[in-house]
């Protein structure tokens, strides 16, 4: 990546002492955030891939012409032998992620079994990833995107500046809706060093104010020092947050509801909760004969891709401690686990234990660690100083702000899905589309009960979850987490 085509963020390490707690390097976190620190490869430089390369160039077309499948069971079974690097490997998910989902609904009904074209391969990328074999966030987004701005240096926070590299449909529609996400997770990328620091901070001064207060000794002044500097990240978090939010409206400019929800959305759906759109088992990725000449193979139920699987909003919630049920409404998590949890092993791997690290090394993130150092007030009487009013209210005042994103993503979400779900539907195939218009139309008849009663509450996402119980009580849970007890 040239230097013009890096994001510069100002200086990390502005208003703290401290040296970042946790490498960002490590963790394949970049001056982009969670996207890659260069724009991804655009095709795979051996030739050998040609056979995959030459269907996506002609993914929307075979698609609108029926004739992916019979392409796909024509191709030879690629090995990943000649994948050389990272990008290669990622840009090889992101073909065989696509392929997968144009193979499963590209028909007028869904696929149950994935050939060994697709699996044997595609198994292999997943494996070396740390990902399922599915098309997940990161290979629709955060590995799906070039830049069109001119020789003066893209900025990736602008969505005009961006391009998805490919679609299902050929429309804009599909490019906006992927592009919105790149944008978002590039204006997020500052973020992710500031708060780092300020978790730092907070925890550690709020360590230091509990021994002193269990102390007879004098409280040392010097763990308050980070009270303005914590104030002040949060204060930024809440301006980031925003302009999230901000970028997420922008997704009604080039998105047409009625495009993303009966062309778009069908082919973003996995193969779990999927039983009304026609895999009642899931799919069978099918791995072809053995050496003994018997088949192998498995049935896979896997979540299709969702924002639910940004790292960036995962962090956003451990920064604040926003606690996620583990028993999540609607189709959530499972063994024991919120669904929150459970979609990290979509995550790329070393995202994911970025995401494990920052959880164990601040338990409760800044909700404990504010919750502590509002617990021994240090005005003269004895009550909450100016500084510390200040900290409570710039954290709460966050916690709104993520509060204020997942309704802005609630809105879309009736814009997008809840309305177009409710109106005729003439398409006669079976996909996510067709179904969701059947249980939403059920209703109807009997009487509607509104936006969360009905079918409504039984809509479900591409990720597999019941669509509105979902969101709405991740909206809750983050109004929870600025619910401070003090003790």
């Amino acid at each position: 990546m040239s230097p013009s085509e890096t994001l510069i963020h100002d200086d990390p390490n502005a208003g703290f002492d401290i040296p970042l707690p946790v490498s960002l390097e490590d963790h394949a976190v970049t001056s982009n955030g969670f996207l890659p620190d260069g724009p991804p490869l655009e095709r795979l430089p051996n030739s050998y891939y040609s056979p995959w390369e030459s269907l996506m160039d002609s993914l929307p077309r075979s698609l609108a012409e029926h004739t992916l499948r019979a392409q796909v069971d024509r191709l030879p079974i690629l090995s990943t032998d000649h994948l050389a690097t990272e990008p290669e490997w990622r840009r090889a998910c992101v073909i065989l992620g696509f392929l997968t989902h144009a193979y499963i609904w590209g028909g007028d009904s869904a696929a149950e079994i994935l050939p060994p074209q697709l699996t044997v391969p595609f198994l292999a990328v997943s494996s070396h990833l740390g990902i399922p074999p599915i098309a997940t966030y990161a290979s629709l987004n955060l590995w799906n995107f070039r830049t069109t701005a001119a020789a003066g240096g893209p900025d990736l926070t602008d969505p005009d500046a961006l391009q998805a590299l490919h679609t299902f449909t050929g429309t804009p529609d599909e490019s906006w809706f992927y592009i919105v996400s790149v944008a978002m997770e590039a204006q997020g990328a500052a973020l992710i060093p500031t708060m780092l620091h300020a978790l730092e901070a907070a925890t550690s001064s709020s360590s230091s104010s509990s021994a002193s207060s269990s102390s007879s000794v004098s409280p040392d002044p010097s763990p308050r020092s980070d009270h303005t500097a914590v104030t002040d990240a949060l204060t930024t978090l809440v301006r980031g947050i925003a302009a999230l939010g901000k970028l997420l409206e922008r997704m009604d400019e080039r998105c047409d509801p009625q495009v993303f929800y009966h062309r778009i959305r069908p082919f973003l759906a996995g193969s779990r909760n999927m039983a009304g759109a026609g895999l009642p088992r899931g799919v069978f990725y099918d791995e072809g004969e053995g050496g003994d000449g018997r088949g192998r193979g498995q049935w896979r139920m896997l979540r299709g891709g969702s924002n639910g699987q940004s790292s960036l909003v995962q962090f956003l919630d451990l920064v604040l401690g926003v606690e996620h049920a583990t028993a999540a409404a609607g189709r959530g998590g499972e063994g024991g686990v919120s669904f929150h949890e459970e979609v990290r092993g979509y995550m790329p791997e070393p995202h994911r234990r970025f995401l494990q690290v920052v959880a164990e090394r601040y338990p409760g993130g800044m909700k404990t660690a504010v919750a502590r150092l509002l617990e021994v007030g240090e005005a003269d009487d004895g009550g909450l100083s100016p500084a510390q009013v200040a900290l409570r209210e710039a954290f709460q005042e966050a916690t709104r702000a993520l509060a204020e994103f997942r309704n802005k993503h609630l809105q879309i979400v009736a814009r997008y899905i809840i309305i177009p779900s409710r109106q005729p539907n003439a398409n006669h195939g079976v996909n996510l589309a067709t179904a969701s218009s059947r249980l939403a139309s059920a209703p109807q008849v009997e009487g509607w009960k509104g936006p969360l009663g009905g079918a409504d509450a039984e809509l479900t996402g591409t990720g597999g979850t019941a669509l509105l119980p979902f969101l709405k009580q991740s909206r809750d849970e983050t109004v929870q987490a600025g619910q401070l007890q003090v003790q």
